[in-house]
């Protein structure tokens, strides 16, 4: 009889061994890896465990075996640890639409027909101008819901005051939602109807953050195991978020007086888990 676990959102379900089994294996671990710690966890979890509680076991046998791995494994996490403002998750997905080639500039004001809106992100590429507004959570259960969703089609409503098909002066032809999570089915719905886009950590099927960022290899700096927390911290406040960001500025890990033998280890990392998927 299958045993039944709790989700993040109190919730519970049936554990299903081969959906973690793929979890890994889409992370990077060899079929025998995900294969070996699978039946691990099938053998000893007990009716009522937290998936929380699956995840920091898979996590800390899959970074016995290869970081990358484990890496690319906790992204989702990676990007709860940027909090509690969200402020550095705005300016990672910032990095991210550079690295997708497009022009970046951040929080820019743009006038509405009633009001002036700031934008978290404001892009533009081959004549395309998109804007972004980011809601950014650091319950892992939560999910953005349909409110939100009419908030910023509000927003967006306001700014839309002519028709890029043929104005080539309108400020934005793409509005975006966001999030580091999951959306509601009825913010689906409504995006869906009514214009907006979204893009959450498993939404769209294809094309979602999490693959957005695989396909850049442009990954957290909180994705980095061979960190401390408390290192991750310090290097947030200073307004490096992405590996790459380390890799350009090694001097900031020895300014955190990090030993130069860890530093060797921490830009080892940074590479073979930065160029795993380039």
């Amino acid at each position: 009889m299958p045993v039944e676990i709790v989700k993040t959102d109190g919730t519970t379900e049936a554990f299903d061994g081969m959906k973690l089994e793929w979890s890994l294996r889409r992370a990077g671990a060899t079929t025998h890896t995900a294969e070996r710690i699978r039946h691990t966890i099938e053998a000893s979890i007990s009716a009522g465990a937290p998936t929380q509680e699956i995840y920091k076991r898979a996590f800390q046998m899959l970074r016995h075996d290869a970081r990358p791995a484990a890496a690319r494994y906790s992204l989702r996490r990676a990007l709860f640890e940027f909090g509690p403002s969200g402020h550095p998750f705005e300016n990672y997905v910032s990095e991210l639409f550079k690295k997708e080639g497009w022009s970046v500039e951040y929080r820019r004001v743009i006038p509405g027909k009633c009001v002036s809106h700031e934008v978290d992100v404001y892009a533009t590429r081959n004549g395309e101008y998109l804007a972004a507004e980011l809601k950014y959570h650091n319950d892992p259960g939560y999910k953005t819901d349909v409110k939100t969703a009419l908030y910023v089609k509000a927003r967006f409503d306001d700014i839309w005051q002519c028709d890029p098909k043929h104005d080539e002066h309108c400020p934005v032809d793409h509005g975006f939602l966001i999030t580091n999570t999951k959306f509601t089915r009825d913010a689906v719905q409504f995006a869906t109807c009514s214009g907006i886009q979204l893009l959450g950590w498993s939404y769209p099927a294809e094309g979602s953050l999490y693959d957005r960022i695989v396909a850049t290899g442009l990954y957290p700096v909180t994705a980095l195991t061979m960190l401390k927390k408390t290192e991750k911290r310090l290097l947030i406040d200073q307004g490096i978020v992405t590996c790459d960001q380390v890799r350009e500025n090694r001097d900031v890990l020895r300014a955190l007086n990090i030993a130069p033998e860890r530093i060797g280890t921490i830009l080892a990392e940074a590479n073979t888990l930065c160029n795993s998927y380039a």
